[in-house]
């Protein structure tokens, strides 16, 4: 199983494809789910509020799959090997920044899956319920739940780690580095 391709030229259109998607999900369900647990408390729940929460359940299951997706891809096809142009310093910093981020896309939804499990609240949108990983405790349901609330602020923090990096490269160093994954950057020394 390779950890590099070997190539330096970047991604290939399936990796790309699976970061933006799961980009996309990671900054919609940040700030959703730190609004529906604040609107939760102020409404006593009102059906917008179960609406909210039966979006990021559905999102959240849904893109857990996408995030294992992209986690077997990684593996089997691996990535661009460093870049050239990376100092030391940022090769370490990259690569423990990418491999937490990996560890946190799959810890905060099966956080939250055993969360909802063990609280009982698995239903989505009255259709169906997702399949519950722990038998009802809701006392253990709003601990976990709290476990992945934190661990979604800490991936979040990361993400905002990844993209200052990557901006660094595009703005600053102007290197190439983020169109490995980008292909488009303007800004080229």
């Amino acid at each position: 199983m390779p950890l590099q391709s070997g190539s330096t030229d970047g991604y290939s259109p399936v990796a790309k494809f699976l970061h933006w998607v799961v980009a996309a999900g990671v900054f919609g369900m940040v700030p959703v789910g730190l609004y529906m647990v604040w609107r939760g408390a102020a409404t006593d729940f009102d059906a917008t509020t179960n609406t909210l929460y039966s979006t990021h359940k559905l999102i959240g299951f849904t893109l857990l799959w996408i995030i294992l997706i992209r986690v077997v891809y990684r593996l089997r096809i691996g990535a661009p090997a460093p870049a050239a142009t990376l100092t030391r310093f940022e090769r370490i910093a990259s690569t423990t920044v990418h491999h937490l981020l990996y560890v946190l896309l799959v810890a905060v939804p099966i956080m939250g899956w055993l969360g909802v499990s063990a609280y009982g609240a698995r239903d989505v949108f009255g259709l169906f319920s997702i399949p519950p990983l722990l038998a009802d405790n809701q006392e253990l349901g709003e601990a976990l739940l709290k476990v992945h609330r934190n661990l979604a602020i800490v991936l979040a923090t990361f993400v905002a780690v990844h993209i200052c990096g990557a901006l660094m490269h595009g703005l600053i160093k102007q290197d190439g580095v983020i169109n490995r994954m980008i292909g488009w950057w303007p800004l080229r020394k």
